[in-house]
């Protein structure tokens, strides 16, 4: 038995199989070759072993996104059996006599600078494609292969880390915990362990080569241990202390359907943050009033080129269908920083969280927010949307936005195209949204601080860099009286505020926050609850 301390992210406990998840940063090797032919066919058996792996995503793309976002395996699959890349694969093996593996590896980035090279958008895309199915192939040549989480059973994951586009792909009902060796308390990792109601640890000092993969382990989120091959006792212990907690679970369940009024009358919204259409089932499972944070930005992750008008469209639909006239705030494109995507071409930055994202991105190339805005007024028929921009700094941002908005609807009444102009909001995330929040609560419907952002620029603190994790300080008090002076702000033009960042879930400021006059509380589906019970037994009016 081994035991590795961390940093919790969402307490909990669990005990389940191990699933290592390792690097990808291997270096291919250029080895000399004295048989041609076993290295065709070893490159031939690899690429039957690609197809198979590339028809079962597709398959399980259909069930889950439908067929217009699974195309994009059918289109590797269609690469893979191109003849212009096989033959450039094969003719190096023959002529240079080299490995399978280095030929793959440098044809891989041949083509992939070819089409990085040209104008056609399309033809640019695939670069990212092509790059794709060559590392595929690498890893099967090399006995690396991946890790099909959608046929494990339920199991820890264990990683160096997770970004949000590999966090976005996993089939959530095969997580029971996330155990990565670096990685902060606010990345992705950590929300999604939130969303999804399990334990997760950060920072634990462990060597993925010396873990197998279907050891037994322990996540203990509330001791920040995890724990390899456990004894029998710690089983038997962690066994009864999973019922305990499960039986926890069960009395908050008494609160559904209960209102959130605090014991003086004060009602406040109780809403819950998500990041794709599938997790509609935990808002509704946790009896959320609406849904105060959809990142927009998971539907252009864990691909290969953005999203289209239509894919985007059915996708902020079926999440207004389900919640049936319940509020649904959807976030407008928010990438950059750590979520970035290869096929926007953003480049490296010094400072990425300071730098080009959010809606900076959408102002400067307005082609891409229009087919997002395009999609969203046309969902907006189905139900009661709201749209929020991001990282907004000033009043002309406001303006400029709405100039494009208006310019969407005039396309979208020339096409005859049905669509309702939604209500319009703003993330304060912004030291600077903050201190002009007077001037732009008389342009917008409402606020919505993201306290994540809103702490990272006000206390200079790259929320990314786990070394600075014990500087990171959400409750400082320039933190909570820019809070109070958003809200105040807002009230004063007859706008509504709310919180839809982490800081909002925690229980330690529930009451100050309901006191200072927030109006919403946008948590993690697993929160909803347990912030509803602090709710109803608090008195607003007590100083």
């Amino acid at each position: 038995m081994k035991t590795y301390i961390g940093k919790s992210v969402y307490k909990g406990i669990v005990t389940g199989p191990v699933v290592v998840l390792k690097n990808d940063d291997y270096q291919v090797k250029r080895l000399k070759i004295e048989d041609a032919e076993s290295e065709l066919a070893r490159l031939e058996k690899a690429g039957e072993q690609a197809q198979k792996q590339l028809q079962g995503l597709y398959d399980k793309a259909v069930k889950e996104v439908g067929e217009a976002s699974a195309a994009i395996f059918e289109v590797h699959q269609m690469m893979l059996e191109d003849e212009d890349y096989l033959d450039a694969i094969q003719n190096m093996i023959c002529t240079e006599m080299v490995n399978a593996e280095y030929a793959v590896a440098v044809t891989g980035d041949n083509f992939s600078e070819m089409f990085a090279s040209m104008d056609d958008d399309y033809m640019k895309a695939r670069a990212a494609d092509v790059k794709d199915i060559s590392n595929k192939l690498v890893k099967n040549l090399t006995g690396q292969g991946e890790v099909d989480l959608a046929s494990i059973k339920p199991s820890i994951i264990v990683a160096d880390d997770l970004s949000p586009s590999e966090t976005v792909q996993m089939d959530k009902e095969k997580i029971l915990a996330f155990v990565t060796v670096h990685g902060s308390t606010n990345s992705h990792t950590a929300i999604l362990a939130r969303l999804m109601n399990i334990p997760a640890l950060i920072g634990v000092p462990i060597d993925l080569e010396e873990i197998q993969t279907g050891v037994q382990g322990v996540v203990d989120g509330f001791r920040g241990e995890f724990i390899l091959e456990p004894s029998e006792e710690v089983c038997t212990q962690t066994k009864e202390r999973m019922r305990e907690e499960e039986e926890k679970l069960h009395l908050l369940q008494n609160l559904k359907g209960k209102e959130n009024v605090t014991l003086d009358g004060r009602q406040i919204n109780i809403y819950a943050n998500i990041g794709s259409v599938g997790d509609v089932g935990y808002v509704l499972e946790n009896d959320a009033g609406g849904i105060g944070l959809f990142r927009s930005e998971f539907l252009y992750l864990g691909r290969n080129d953005l999203p289209t008008e239509e894919e985007q469209f059915q996708a902020y639909k079926q999440v207004l269908q389900m919640m049936a006239g319940k509020k649904v705030i959807i976030r407008t494109l928010d990438i950059g920083a750590d979520k970035q995507v290869d096929y926007l071409n953003l480049g490296q930055e010094e400072n990425p969280a300071m730098g080009y994202r959010a809606i900076r991105i959408c102002l400067k190339q307005p082609e891409i927010f229009k087919v997002q805005l395009r999609a969203l007024l046309r969902a907006a028929t189905y139900g009661n949307l709201s749209v929020m921009y991001p990282m907004i700094t000033s009043v002309e941002e406001i303006e400029k936005i709405f100039v494009i908005v208006k310019e969407v609807e005039e396309e979208l009444t020339k096409a005859e195209v049905p669509y309702q102009l939604p209500e319009q909001g703003i993330m304060i995330e912004t030291p600077a949204a903050v201190m002009v929040s007077d001037e732009l609560a008389e342009l917008v419907d409402f606020f919505s601080i993201g306290t994540n952002d809103l702490t990272q620029y006000t206390l200079a603190i790259d929320r990314q860099n786990e070394k600075l994790d014990d500087f990171y300080n959400p409750h400082h008090k320039a933190i909570l009286k820019m809070i109070r002076m958003v809200v105040e702000n807002a009230h004063r033009y007859g706008k509504w505020a709310g919180i839809c960042g982490e800081l909002g879930a925690d229980l330690t400021l529930t009451e100050e926050f309901v006191r200072m006059g927030v109006d919403e509380l946008s948590v993690a589906p697993s929160m909803v609850l347990k912030v509803r019970k602090q709710v109803r037994e608090m008195n607003a009016s007590e100083a």
